[in-house]
């Protein structure tokens, strides 16, 4: 008779520790660049909370290239570049597609860019959004959507 080793996996309940998943707005990103009054502070957390792995960072991609278009009109190219790499190098992106255009536009918001945000979002299967402007999300209920 040949004895087995236990499977430990059977005696105790292995508990998954799910990590917060945040798409951030491009404002967030772009409130830490410029150090603009009043959210920096706690966009500049936000962020430190993705670099530390305490939880994963989403930018959507239609944000990645209005920062470096606003980025590369206040500095220049070659610095707007290292931004967007640096900003790379931390955060991943989230899809913009056919898909999540659609599923923008059958929101029926008012504000079309907050539309894909979120449908960008929901694609990418965020448990949070975080937003600089909270008084622009009038429209939205979705208790994933953080302003602070």
């Amino acid at each position: 008779m040949q004895l087995r080793k236990p499977d430990l996996r059977t005696r105790f309940r292995v508990r998954q520790i799910q990590i917060m998943k945040l798409l951030l707005d491009a404002n967030v990103v772009l409130d830490v660049l410029a150090m603009r009054e009043p959210h920096w502070k706690a966009s500049a957390g936000v962020l430190a909370r993705v670099e530390s792995g305490k939880a994963k960072g989403l930018i959507a991609a239609h944000s990645v290239t209005t920062i470096y278009h606003l980025l590369s009109k206040h500095l220049n190219r070659k610095k707007a570049r290292a931004a967007i790499v640096r900003l790379l190098n931390v955060l991943d992106v989230a899809a913009v597609n056919h898909y999540v255009l659609s599923d923008a536009l059958s929101l029926g918001w008012e504000d079309f860019e907050d539309a894909v945000q979120a449908a960008a979002a929901l694609h990418a299967k965020t448990t949070h959004r975080k937003f600089a402007q909270p008084e622009r999300l009038r429209h939205t209920h979705d208790p994933r959507v953080d302003t602070r």
